[in-house]
């Protein structure tokens, strides 16, 4: 797997000026490291939780972040990728090479776009609904 340039703060950054950063990089998450050792993520779904209880922005991100989070390796498939994702129910997987350094974040976005640039004749011609059935409706 492969990503862009990891997007990262201190675990002692407030979340104020962690949702400062996320605003300005337009992102839905960071990655929170040590270093270059992956110790949480901190996407938008924090943030939501933080302002719904009221949680002071001041206090450090490692408070509220997903400590040791579900990640991916550089070498493995995008399949790994997305059976991860099903089974978590996550949106974005840190990336991170045999050494716990962080090195990207493959999001669902990513894996679509992915999937429609090498094989766009299987995705266009895909049902709207996977699944479909053949049900009669009630009544006229």
């Amino acid at each position: 797997m492969k990503s862009g340039e990891p997007l990262t703060v201190a675990p002692d950054t407030s979340i104020r000026d962690a949702i400062a950063k996320m605003q300005a990089l337009r992102t839905g998450s960071l990655l929170v490291c040590h270093g270059e050792t992956l110790r949480g993520i901190f996407t938008e779904r924090d943030v939501l939780q933080i302002v719904a209880t009221g949680k002071s922005l001041e206090a450090p991100i490692e408070q509220h972040m997903t400590s040791d989070p579900v990640t991916i390796s550089t070498d493995e498939t995008i399949g790994k990728a997305i059976q991860n994702m099903a089974q978590g129910g996550y949106r974005r997987l840190p990336i991170v090479d045999q050494d716990g350094a962080a090195s990207g974040v493959v999001k669902v976005s990513h894996i679509l776009r992915h999937l429609v640039e090498h094989f766009p004749e299987a995705v266009y011609n895909l049902p709207p609904s996977p699944n479909p059935t053949t049900q009669s409706r009630e009544g006229a």
